[in-house]
C-alpha cells in the first residue's frame, strides 16, 4: 500500500479496478461460469469513471455481477438486509433462470438444497443445507450478527460470514457468488475502505479443490468449532496478498512510465497501444501487432513506432530483421519488453 501511496490516487484506483475484475471473474469461474474478461473490466472502468482503451459493451449478466460487487464493497457501511440480498440475487439472474432451469429469483428458496460440485452426472454432495422452512429464521439471525459490529469488524468476520452464509444456502442458486461478495464486504469493513489491493476469489479459485474440501469437512462436523476453516481462510488471504505483488508492480510501472514521459506529445493511437502493453498484454510489441491493435496499415504502424523510437520511448530488441520487436522505456533503469522472449508468433 505504501508504494501505491507514493504514486497517487489514480494508481490506487486502477489497482482497485483490476482486483475487482479479478474477484468478479474468478468468483464466477469457481462456479464453472466463464465471463468475458474484457466486458468485466470495461464495465468496472465505466462505473468507476476510469479511462479505458478497451471499451467493450457488457451483457446484462456481466453488468449485474459488477453492480452486485460494487454495491458490496463501495457501500460496505450500509446494513446488509434481506432486500439488499434479493437485489444482488436479481443481478445474478436477470432472466429468472439458471441456465435452462427456472428458479425463484429475489426470494429465498422454497425447496431443500444440497451443496454439490462437479459436472453433470458426476456431482459430489458436499453438504445438505438447512431446511427451507428454517431459511428465513436462519437468515434473520445471520443478518443481525453481520450488522452488529460494522464499526469494529475484523478479518475473522469475513471468514465466518462466508462460511455461515454458504451453510445456510438460502437461494436456489448463486449462493457461492453472493457468499463471497458478503465476505468481500466484510473485508472492506475491516479495512474501512472500498479499495482493496488483493483478490480473495482469485486465490480461492487457484485453491478450489482444498476450498471445497475444507468447507465439506467443517460443515459436516457436529458442534460449532470452525477453527479449521478460519485457519484455511486466513492462510488463503495471506497467499492472495502475496500474489497481488505482480499486479501492483505492473500498475506502478505504468504510472511511472506516464510520469516520466509527461512532456511528450503522444497521438491517440500511441496512447492506446502503449496502455494496452503497459496493462500486461501478452505478446510482443511488433509492427504487425501494433497494426492489429489500431486497425491500421503496417506502414502507418511503422511510422508510429519510428516516432516513438526517435523520442526514446521504444527501443528495438535483438531479433529477426523482419520481426523486430520493441521494449518500452519506463525510466532510466527499467525497460519493459512485452511478450514471451521465445515466441516467434505475432
Amino acid at each position: 500500500m505504501g508504494r501505491l501511496d507514493a504514486i497517487g490516487f489514480d494508481a490506487r484506483l486502477s489497482a482497485n479496478a483490476e482486483m475487482l475484475s479479478n474477484d468478479i471473474i474468478n468468483s464466477s469461474e469457481i462456479e464453472g461460469i466463464a465471463l468475458n474478461a474484457k466486458q468485466v473490466r470495461s464495465s468496472i472502468a465505466r462505473k468507476l469513471g476510469i479511462p479505458s482503451d478497451a471499451e467493450e459493451p457488457a451483457n446484462h449478466y456481466v453488468e449485474g455481477v459488477v453492480e452486485m460487487m460494487l454495491d458490496a464493497v463501495s457501500h460496505y457501511r450500509q446494513p446488509l438486509t434481506h432486500d439488499r440480498l434479493f437485489g444482488w440475487h436479481n443481478c445474478l439472474f436477470p432472466s429468472g433462470r439458471s441456465g435452462f432451469s427456472k428458479i425463484d429469483v429475489a426470494q429465498y428458496r422454497k425447496g431443500e438444497m444440497k451443496v454439490v460440485s462437479g459436472n453433470y452426472g458426476r456431482e459430489k454432495v458436499h453438504y445438505e443445507a438447512v431446511s427451507a422452512q428454517n431459511v428465513q429464521k436462519e437468515m434473520d439471525v445471520f443478518l443481525d450478527w453481520f450488522n452488529t459490529d460494522i464499526d469494529s469488524p475484523t478479518y475473522l468476520k469475513s471468514a465466518i460470514a462466508h462460511f455461515w452464509f454458504v451453510c445456510i444456502h438460502p437461494f436456489d442458486d448463486g449462493n457461492g457468488r453472493i457468499g463471497r461478495a458478503i465476505a468481500d464486504m466484510a473485508l472492506s469493513q475491516a479495512d474501512n475502505s472500498a479499495m482493496r489491493f488483493f483478490s480473495m476469489s482469485r486465490q480461492i479459485n487457484k485453491d478450489k479443490r482444498s476450498y471445497y474440501d475444507v468447507l465439506e469437512r467443517v460443515s459436516r462436523q457436529t458442534g460449532a468449532d470452525i477453527t479449521e476453516w478460519l485457519i484455511w481462510y486466513l492462510d488463503c488471504m495471506a497467499r492472495a496478498i502475496n500474489a497481488s505483488d505482480e499486479v501492483l508492480s505492473r500498475i506502478l510501472q505504468k504510472s511511472v512510465f506516464w510520469q516520466n514521459h509527461a512532456h511528450i506529445a503522444f497521438t491517440e493511437r500511441q496512447n492506446k497501444v502503449l496502455n494496452i502493453y503497459l496493462d500486461g498484454y501478452v505478446g510482443k510489441l511488433t509492427v504487425k501487432n501494433w497494426a492489429k491493435h489500431c486497425k491500421v496499415s503496417v506502414d502507418t504502424a511503422s511510422r508510429d513506432i519510428k516516432d516513438l523510437v526517435e523520442k526514446g520511448v521504444l527501443e528495438p530488441q535483438q531479433g529477426r530483421v523482419r520481426d523486430v520487436y520493441y521494449g518500452i522505456r519506463c525510466d532510466d533503469t527499467t525497460l519493459l519488453v512485452p511478450g514471451p522472449q521465445d515466441d516467434d508468433d505475432d
